[in-house]
C-alpha cells in the first residue's frame, strides 16, 4: 500500500524506545538537518511527548508533511506491541497536528496514519532498520549495512540493489543474527562479558548494574558526548574518573587498587570482547553471500567506528552511510548517519512522491 503524498519539504522521524530522532528534508531530497532527543519511553508517553515537542520547535513551520517510523513499541510501557504501535501514532498525531502523518510499513510502504488498522501493525512495528537498508541497498550494488547504535546493532545484506534479509521481525532477526542486542552507550557491561582478562589474570565479571558499554568507549576515547544522552548506571557524572570508578565495581574493586592504565587496558578488554560479537555477526551474513568481490560494510549509527575497524580486520572496503547522500545536513550535534532510519525513511517517502508522478 502506498499512500499519496504530495510534493514540500518532509520530517522523517525514528521513535525509538530510548531516543526520539528526526531528520528535515527538502522536497528534493537535500538533508537539511537531523535532530536527536533522549526519549525514555518506558518512563511514560509524556517523555515522547517533549521530546517531539523540543524538536518540531526547530523545524521550519511551513512543513506540512510527517512520516514516522519506530521501534518504540517495545517497552514495557505497553502490555503488547499492538498497543505500542497504536499509543505511538495517537500521541504523535496530537502533538505535530498533521492533516496528513504517514507511518511506515516496511514492505507495504506508507499508510496514513488514520488507515491504520490491527492487519498493519506487525510491518509498522520495528521496522526502521527497514527503511535505512531499502535505502542503502538503492544507493549501492551491494554491501552489509552495520547500524550500530546506542543500543543495539543490525546488520543486513544486499546485493543487486536488493534487500537479502532472512527476518523482518525482531523474533526473526534475533534469529538470523541479522539484530545483535549491542550497542555502545546503554547496553550493560555484564550484557556484553561474563570474565575479562585483567591484572594478568582471567577474573569473572559481576553480574550487576554497574557500569555500562558508555563507560567503556569514554575511556578509550571513542564516544562522542553529545551522542550520550542516557543516564549512567550510578546516576552520577560522565566523566573518566567517574567511568572508571563504576568500570572497577564489575571486577569487585575500588578505582585507586589499581593504576589508570590498567583500567584503560580493561576498557579495551570488554571492548574486544563487544566487536568480536560483532563482527562474528558480520562475517555470519557475509558467508551468505556468492560476491567474492567488492565487498564492502557501510556503518551506521553513532557506534559506526566500530563497523570501520570490522571491515579492516576483513580486509574489505569500508563506506559511511553519510557518503550515500550528496549533500550533508547544517552542523548540528548529529550526523545523517547517526540518524540513519528517521533520515531513510523521509527519503523514501519522497521518493514515493516521485513514483506516483507527484514530485
Amino acid at each position: 500500500m502506498q499512500a499519496d503524498i504530495a510534493p514540500t519539504d518532509i520530517v522523517g522521524w525514528d521513535i525509538g524506545g530510548a531516543h526520539l530522532k528526526a531528520s528535515w528534508l527538502s522536497a528534493e531530497g537535500q538533508v537539511m538537518a537531523v535532530y536527536q532527543e533522549p526519549c525514555p519511553l518506558w518512563q511514560g508517553l509524556e517523555k515522547l511527548e517533549y521530546a517531539l515537542t523540543n524538536i518540531l520547535a526547530r523545524v521550519p513551520h511551513q512543513l506540512t508533511l510527517h512520516v514516522i517510523t519506530m521501534s518504540g513499541e517495545l517497552v514495557d510501557l505497553f502490555s503488547n506491541r499492538a498497543e505500542g504501535v497504536a499509543k505511538i501514532i495517537d500521541l504523535t498525531q496530537q502533538v505535530l497536528k498533521q492533516q496528513t502523518l504517514l507511518v511506515y510499513a516496511g514492505q507495504l510502504g506508507f499508510i496514513s496514519a488514520q488507515q491504520v488498522t490491527p492487519e498493519y501493525i506487525d510491518k509498522i512495528a520495528s521496522a526502521n532498520w527497514l527503511a535505512s537498508a531499502t535505502y542503502a541497498a538503492r544507493q549501492q550494488e551491494q554491501g552489509l549495512l552495520v547500524d550500530i547504535g546506542s543500543t543495539t546493532t543490525d546488520i543486513l545484506l544486499f546485493h543487486n540493489k536488493q534487500l537479502d534479509v532472512l527476518g523482518y521481525t525482531d523474533f526473526q532477526r534475533l534469529s538470523s543474527g541479522e539484530l545483535v542486542y549491542t550497542g555502545i552507550v546503554r547496553t550493560a557491561v555484564m550484557a556484553v562479558t561474563q570474565s575479562v582478562y585483567f591484572a594478568g589474570k582471567e577474573v569473572g565479571v559481576m553480574s550487576e548494574y554497574f557500569a555500562t558499554m558508555a563507560d567503556v568507549y569514554r575511556l578509550t576515547n571513542e564516544l562522542d558526548e553529545r551522542h550520550d544522552q542516557s543516564d549512567t548506571a550510578d546516576g552520577h557524572a560522565k566523566t573518566v574518573q567517574a567511568s572508571t570508578r563504576r568500570l572497577a565495581r564489575m571486577v569487585g574493586c575500588d578505582v585507586e587498587d589499581f593504576p589508570a592504565a590498567q583500567w584503560l587496558q580493561l576498557a579495551y578488554a570488554i571492548r574486544e570482547q563487544q566487536l568480536c560479537r560483532i563482527q562474528s555477526a558480520c562475517e555470519q551474513q557475509l558467508l551468505r553471500t556468492d560476491h567474492t568481490i567488492n565487498k564492502r560494510i557501510i556503518g551506521a549509527g553513532v557506534g559506526r567506528f566500530l563497523a570501520r575497524e570490522i571491515a579492516s580486520r576483513l580486509g574489505i572496503e569500508y563506506r559511511d552511510f553519510n557518503t550515500l547522500f550528496l549533500t550533508t545536513a547544517q552542523k548540528t550535534a548529529m550526523q545523517i548517519a547517526d540518524c540513519a532510519p528517521a533520515v531513510a525513511v523521509a527519503y523514501l517517502a519522497i521518493e514515493g512522491a516521485c513514483k506516483s508522478n507527484i514530485c
